[in-house]
């Protein structure tokens, strides 16, 4: 197959999780359109992320190998620690390397604080935020001993922005600010040995929006190339979060003040008790707006 000229993934082998339709898919078809093998991992579970039915990531790898790519697919569950070190192990011992790692699996689950079931949330949190650490960690070794790894995993704006969250999502909230520490921690991790650690937080229409098949806007495919990008050689700096919707693309982060000496200074307001807080919330709570170009 001819490749396109430009960034190349060839020779490379990655994982993408959550790969049967919808984001997951846009990533594997660019990704081996690009050149690399990919692993496309899905376990066919239902919206309610339960369930199991691998015909799902097995009739998708069929139409991709169809045209011509080189993906493979897996199913093995990642809800433990152990299915993820298997599943690594497994990339390992039958391509010979993994160079990255995407975490896209999950789903939306809306279960309002005065419902909240403990069980939900311990399994939301479980594959938003364990399985993706499982997953780097299984791979950790190999990637520092070739001093090359990408890992992206996966965030929302639901989470990062008060004005995009929705009732009911306490629990889905938490996972993806979850995701974030990781990345923050990983990021400084990997980065003495070319490991590179971000997180992408995409909008697209798909089957967690009730949209199967192509959708008439916001199209997986457009949040595809931010992706592919963070999973490259090009993507060089970690502690990211990329935001992609619709064809665009706006990676942000916090940065600390200039010249804080944390924790004893943060150069803020300085307050002796709870009525000096109170009398300076306007200079203490200033909410910081991004730039756009």
């Amino acid at each position: 197959m001819q490749r396109q000229d430009g960034v190349s993934f060839e020779g490379q082998v990655g994982l993408v999780t959550g790969a049967a339709s919808g984001l997951g898919l846009a990533y594997s078809r660019l990704l081996a359109q690009r050149g690399a093998r990919v692993v496309m991992h899905d376990v066919g579970a239902g919206l309610d992320g339960q369930g199991h039915d691998p015909h799902r990531i097995d009739a998708t790898v069929a139409l991709l190998r169809g045209t011509g790519l080189d993906v493979h697919a897996a199913h093995a569950v990642i809800d433990e620690r152990e299915g993820c070190r298997a599943l690594i192990a497994g990339i390992l011992s039958r391509q010979g390397r993994i160079d990255f790692i995407i975490h896209n699996a999950g789903w939306v689950e809306y279960q309002q604080i005065d419902a909240l079931q403990e069980d939900h949330f311990d399994y939301m949190m479980t594959i938003a935020a364990k399985a993706p650490l499982w997953l780097a960690e299984a791979a950790w070794v190999e990637m520092k001993a070739c001093h090359y790894g990408r890992i992206v995993l996966t965030t929302s704006d639901r989470a990062l922005y008060p004005q995009y969250v929705q009732k009911g999502l306490a629990a889905y909230a938490a996972a993806k600010m979850a995701a974030v520490g990781i990345v923050n921690v990983l990021a400084a991790e990997g980065a003495p040995h070319n490991i590179v650690v971000n997180a992408i937080s995409p909008v697209a229409k798909t089957r967690m929006w009730g949209v199967e098949g192509e959708p008439d806007e916001l199209h997986p495919d457009a949040v595809a190339p931010g992706v592919a990008f963070l999973a490259s050689t090009a993507c060089r700096e970690g502690g990211w979060i990329l935001r992609a919707s619709n064809g665009q693309f706006h990676a942000t982060r916090s940065v600390e003040a200039e010249d804080v000496a944390y924790p004893r200074d943060l150069r803020a307001t300085t307050a002796e008790s709870i009525e000096d807080i109170a009398a300076q919330w306007s200079r203490i709570a200033r909410p910081a707006v991004e730039p756009r170009s």
